[in-house]
């Protein structure tokens, strides 16, 4: 095997399979190529369950297809983008991690990232990927600028080829925003203050977010970012105290020193029944938060189908959920994890579409008619499409939760304008 010691520092793990009889151009044996699919998530932190889940679950699924896709043999490759001394996705991490990806020359596409901040620094990377560009398809990114008109400059900056590259299957931040607007105001909620954590995913929501309570006549009181750093956040609150807002909502990530917000706004605002608690998609999925007391009433958005929406539609999703259940001895609770699945089926449907070399695989989501997953193979339940136009999924999910004893519990589809 090639030296790794590049990826040994970036916490990469080469996770080949076993009993297909694979063997490589490079070796000599017969048998069907390998490929690897690598997965770029933060290991470390508060996110580190739902990333395991994710790759243990994407290791189930390949195991239940043999590793196996048309000509190919399957190897999944995890990589971390997070740091210990961050305890969240590291922006260092994240470019050293797109290099890698493109150094190790078996790779043909990456799935990730967890965050929309990191997948802006890797997609650029993986663009000017001399043998691509080089294929990401992300479960969680939610960010609008990756792929359509939002900050200066996007989405065409991350392309510097003039060719896409990145793809997801999750709907995105414009959509989720308005829709939180849209339900706290059928709520009979009248006032709003917005808490924003600074970084490209909360800035986006806070703008979206904004714009959607201007359209259904909910008033702002303002939009301030809360500082990850702080112990705690009293002193934030008081003045807010003041503006008596019927609801907060939190534009931002959990990793964020999520947990202690949520305290401190219990311990000045009151709890979430007399002044009402909203998140985006970036607080689910946290064991943390869900045993917190203080979250109790708090209403969630998810960018897609839950689990347990999924579990009671039964097909491929329930079937999955089943065994990793069987597998691990616990339940897979982070929704996040069945959209991992359903973007390495993205990826894979274009390896089967490919000649194997990173432009075939890239070509077969951004030419021609794209790639579509079926509703009876998909893990969401209904059809996937990649609208090869712009690496968007072409339908469009808002799920809202409430947490209740612990759980995120579903209570509504909320529609997308």
């Amino acid at each position: 095997m090639r030296n790794r010691r590049a990826l040994v520092a970036l916490a990469a793990v080469a996770l080949l399979p076993t009993g297909c009889g694979a063997g490589s151009a490079a070796d000599g044996n017969q048998g069907p190529a390998t490929l690897v699919v690598a997965t770029d998530l933060p290991l470390q932190g508060p996110a580190k369950d739902a990333s395991d889940a994710t790759n243990d679950a994407i290791e189930l699924y390949l195991e239940q297809i043999g590793h196996t896709v048309g000509d190919f043999s399957i190897a999944l490759r995890r990589y971390d983008d997070s740091t210990a001394a961050k305890g969240t996705w590291d922006e260092v991490q994240c470019a050293a991690n797109a290099r890698a990806h493109v150094a190790e020359a078996d790779e043909v596409a990456v799935m990730g990232t967890g965050n929309s901040g990191c997948a802006k620094i890797e997609t650029t990377v993986l663009n000017q990927d001399p043998t691509g560009p080089m294929l990401m398809v992300s479960h969680a990114n939610t960010n609008p600028g990756l792929t359509k008109k939002w900050g200066p400059g996007e989405p065409e900056k991350y392309f510097p080829t003039g060719q896409r590259n990145y793809a997801r299957v999750i709907t995105t931040d414009d959509y989720q925003g308005s829709a939180a607007a849209a339900f706290l105001a059928e709520q009979g909620l009248e006032t709003v203050f917005v808490l924003n954590d600074g970084q490209t995913y909360g800035q986006g929501l806070a703008t979206s977010f904004v714009t959607g309570a201007e359209k259904v006549g909910l008033t702002v009181l303002g939009n301030e970012a809360w500082d990850a750093h702080q112990a705690g956040y009293r002193s934030l609150f008081a003045p807010i105290k003041a503006s008596r807002p019927d609801a907060i909502y939190l534009a931002g990530l959990f990793d964020n020193n999520g947990a202690q917000l949520v305290r401190d706004k219990v311990a000045v605002l009151g709890d979430n029944m007399a002044v009402r608690l909203m998140a985006p998609d970036g607080f689910t999925g946290y064991p943390e938060l869900r045993a917190l007391p203080e979250a109790e009433g708090m209403y969630l958005t998810f960018t897609g189908l839950t689990v347990d929406r999924l579990q009671a539609a039964g097909g491929m999703a329930a079937r999955l959920l089943s065994a990793y259940k069987d597998r691990f001895g616990r339940d897979l609770t982070s929704s996040f994890a069945l959209y991992g699945v359903c973007a390495v089926q993205v990826i894979l449907a274009a390896i089967e579409r490919s000649d194997g070399t990173r432009k075939g695989v890239r070509d077969a989501v951004f030419e021609g008619e794209g790639i579509t997953i079926p509703a009876a193979q998909s893990l969401t339940g209904k059809a996937v499409r990649i609208d090869p136009a712009t690496g968007d999924i072409t339908s469009q999910d808002i799920s809202v939760l409430e947490l209740t004893g612990g759980r995120e519990t579903f209570l509504k589809a909320q529609p997308v304008a």
